[in-house]
């Protein structure tokens, strides 16, 4: 297997625009995305509106789904794109480039068949080393939450449980099971 090419940021810019397919950068290398499938997207939906009905009541921050992209850093460039995501208010900045200036407070990322664990412990990382304070892991096929926490805490989240944030998303709480329903 040969070495990675790594890509500047414009670079990655340009093919982006050039052939419209999702990429994702990590660190200097493009990262190729295919479509989900159903479930990742049920899921994926799910986590969005439940964030959007907390977020509507405390408000002071941000959600985003699925194609917003994140710059974790710009040596080498990577830009990521959760599956959702929050970020408070005073941390919503924007990249000169157009992209949500560093980690997002939330990431969440859901496992698709095809994801690895050394890929999603990857990403997990990268958001929690560029300012990230949690990170939800979830898995459709086992209905859990693996959440890992800027902290150093890590606890898995299962279906007949509830999967809260209070230091981060005060108030906001719902069963794991209704994330798959």
């Amino acid at each position: 297997m040969g070495a990675a090419t790594i890509v500047s940021l414009r670079q990655f810019e340009r093919l982006a625009a050039e052939d419209g397919a999702f990429y994702e950068l990590d660190e200097g290398e493009i990262i190729a995305r295919s479509a989900v499938r159903r479930q990742h997207g049920k899921v994926q939906n799910t986590i969005g509106f439940l964030l959007n009905l907390w977020l509507a009541e405390h408000r002071g921050g941000a959600v985003y789904q699925a194609e917003t992209g994140f710059l974790l850093g710009d040596d080498p460039p990577t830009v990521r794109v959760p599956d959702a995501a929050f970020v408070h208010a005073e941390r919503d900045l924007e990249s000169p480039e157009g992209y949500v200036l560093g980690a997002p407070d939330l990431a969440v990322e859901v496992v698709s068949p095809t994801d690895s664990a050394a890929s999603l412990m990857r990403k997990v990382r990268q958001y929690l080393k560029h300012g990230g304070h949690t990170v939800w892991v979830v898995y459709p096929e086992t209905r859990e939450v693996h959440v890992f926490q800027a902290s150093g805490t890590i606890r898995v989240v299962g279906e007949e449980q509830v999967l809260e944030a209070p230091d981060l998303l005060p108030g906001f709480s719902v069963p794991v099971a209704r994330l798959f329903e």
